[in-house]
């Protein structure tokens, strides 16, 4: 991986469980932090539609081609609506990691789920197909899944991207646009 490889960071904004849909934001860094490009998709809020807007998005880009990565934030965009990251490695030809903060707590995310879907056990089967990984970055530890690619790849790609915190550089302002978008202007952690 060159030091001047690009990366997709992938998002969605902040929402309601009322909205019907949620904007989806990506951003494309020539690591380590130059941003060449934004993309927006919707999803529908606890829908079936991610892995499909997500695809198009990527697929129908300009940037595609020269992606070393993708990365998501998380396995699901709008709530429960799960990204089948096998799927989404296919369409778009790149390996696919998933970032988080934390560890997800796969207790609680079943009892959500349960209680909320009749189709439960499909949507935790996505986020369960991949094993969650602890990966040390210079300012702490993410948790990611990841197709495509082999850990050493991944651990490369998170120093490359990662400047400040723990998140890599397109994830994190993939975030702040996202919520810029909604909010009119982004806050929080990113």
């Amino acid at each position: 991986m060159k030091a001047k490889s690009r990366f997709l960071g992938i998002d969605d904004a902040p929402f309601r469980f009322s909205d019907e849909s949620v904007p989806v934001v990506g951003v494309v860094v020539q690591a380590p932090s130059y941003i060449e490009g934004v993309l927006t998709t919707l999803a529908e809020v606890d829908g079936h539609d991610a892995t499909d807007r997500i695809a198009s998005m990527v697929r129908g880009s300009r940037y595609r081609a020269g992606l070393a990565m993708v990365f998501i934030d998380g396995t699901a965009v709008g709530g429960f609506n799960m990204i089948d990251v096998d799927v989404l490695r296919e369409a778009v030809g790149r390996p696919i990691i998933t970032v988080t903060r934390r560890k997800p707590d796969l207790v609680a995310i079943e009892t959500a789920l349960r209680r909320r879907f009749d189709d439960w056990d499909e949507r935790l089967a996505l986020i369960r197909r991949h094993p969650v990984e602890a990966i040390r970055t210079r300012a702490g530890t993410v948790w990611v899944t990841y197709v495509g690619g082999k850990r050493a790849d991944v651990q490369e790609a998170l120093s490359l991207t990662t400047i400040r915190g723990v998140l890599p550089e397109p994830l994190r302002v993939a975030h702040l646009i996202a919520a810029g978008i909604v909010r009119g202007e982004s806050r929080g952690r990113a």
